[in-house]
């Protein structure tokens, strides 16, 4: 790479007008942003740059011979897969942050990498300012680990902090979120848990070693959370938190979720709170290790890109050394375990195939089950829970002997 990084910018929405105020400051980069592609040039920006800088082209950016980087911080998947794919096959390292696009094609940019010989950075599309991936990458490259789980999201993590912080019920708390920023007027993407899922794929890949795509997935959102279930959580002195894990199960077997979760004092994510994301990292070893953070943000997002565009200045790149390994474990859903299940009128315990019941309620204004059942039998009966009057969480009972 030339000495000094010349920069074409997809994006200049908060992420990217973060970038643009932290490399005005710094001053070991030696970076520069050569162009800034956009969709419109005249939406009104809080963050002010050379007019002579903005283009609507994306060729413009991407046949400049002077630009050496390409960083992509725009919210469109679709859109962001033609524009990174385009540089990898032109042989132009990028680094972005759209978890949702590489999430979906991870194999396919792992292979552009290779076959083109060019790196894509994105450490900044999981966890924010949490150097998860390259952590997993580097120092957790052995056989040891054995789960990582955490608040993936700030966004249902804030109002879920206001509902059992704060005392605001959730519909109070999911409009304080929006007014602040920290949740989209249509916030599906964020309390449904497709975003914590995203984010644990990529996990997962730097983790294990291992690809498995989103309809894989058991994801499970806070968005149908009732009164009655924030009631229930006090009474038993623990919070619901929107958790994501990858775990072994066996030495050959892993198993991963998002989904609410009862999380008691003892925990580490029980004390993150508001926008924060936690991430802990278990192993044979080392016992529990925990990361801490924001996990969104324009400047938190844009110290991580700032990071990757420093790891690029050494030529760094991900070499993937896991997908290598010749016993890497196999994905399963072939694990029981124990969720509460609040309803109305949706007959969940006829709808549910539970092994075992070990608790039911029920009352004119709602009632709940706590039982036994796999989780392949969540993930086909996904349309039953997926009812408006239903809530689901896990009690964390299938791993308390290893979290």
């Amino acid at each position: 790479m030339d000495n000094k990084i010349k920069i074409g910018l997809f994006g200049f929405g908060v992420v990217g007008q973060g970038i643009y105020k932290v490399l005005q400051n710094a001053k070991n980069a030696h970076a520069e942003i050569s162009k800034i592609c956009v969709r419109s040039l005249n939406k009104p920006r809080s963050v002010e740059a050379p007019a002579e800088l903005f283009t609507t082209s994306a060729a413009e950016v991407l046949d400049d011979p002077q630009i050496n980087l390409i960083v992509e911080v725009i919210d469109d998947a679709a859109a962001s897969y033609k524009i990174v794919t385009e540089a990898l096959r032109r042989g132009i390292p990028v680094v972005s942050g759209n978890k949702a696009m590489i999430a979906r094609n991870l194999p396919e940019l792992i292979e552009l990498q290779k076959k083109y010989n060019v790196a894509l950075l994105y450490d900044a599309s999981s966890c924010g300012s949490i150097p998860v991936i390259r952590n997993l990458e580097e120092y957790y490259d052995n056989d040891l680990l054995l789960e990582v789980k955490g608040i993936l999201n700030g966004s249902s993590n804030y109002i879920l902090s206001r509902v059992f912080d704060h005392g605001e019920d959730y519909a109070s708390a999911l409009g304080r979120a929006q007014q602040l920023g920290f949740a989209e007027s249509d916030p599906t993407f964020d309390i449904e848990g497709y975003d914590s899922l995203f984010k644990l794929i990529i996990i997962t890949m730097h983790a294990l070693g291992v690809y498995v795509a989103p309809e894989k997935i058991f994801t499970y959102g806070i968005s149908t959370i009732h009164d009655s279930d924030i009631r229930y959580a006090r009474e038993k002195r623990v919070k619901i938190k929107l958790v994501a894990q990858v775990a072994k199960v066996a030495p050959d077997k892993f198993t991963m979720f998002v989904m609410p979760e009862f999380v008691g004092p003892r925990k580490y994510i029980y004390s993150v709170d508001d926008e924060y994301n936690g991430v802990v990292i278990r192993g044979e070893c080392y016992d529990r290790q925990f990361m801490f953070g924001k996990g969104a943000g324009s400047l938190p997002t844009a110290s991580s890109i700032l990071s990757d565009i420093m790891a690029r200045r050494h030529d760094y790149r991900y070499e993937y050394k896991k997908m290598h390994y010749l016993d890497r474990p196999s994905y399963t859903t072939d694990i029981t375990l124990r969720v509460y299940v609040r309803y109305k009128d949706t007959p969940i315990p006829e709808l549910l195939p539970f092994s075992k019941i070990h608790e039911q309620y029920t009352s004119d204004e709602s009632c709940f089950v706590i039982g036994d059942i796999s989780l392949s039998q969540l993930m086909e009966h996904r349309q039953d829970i997926n009812a408006t009057d239903v809530f689901l969480a896990n009690t964390m009972s299938f791993f308390q002997n290893l979290d």
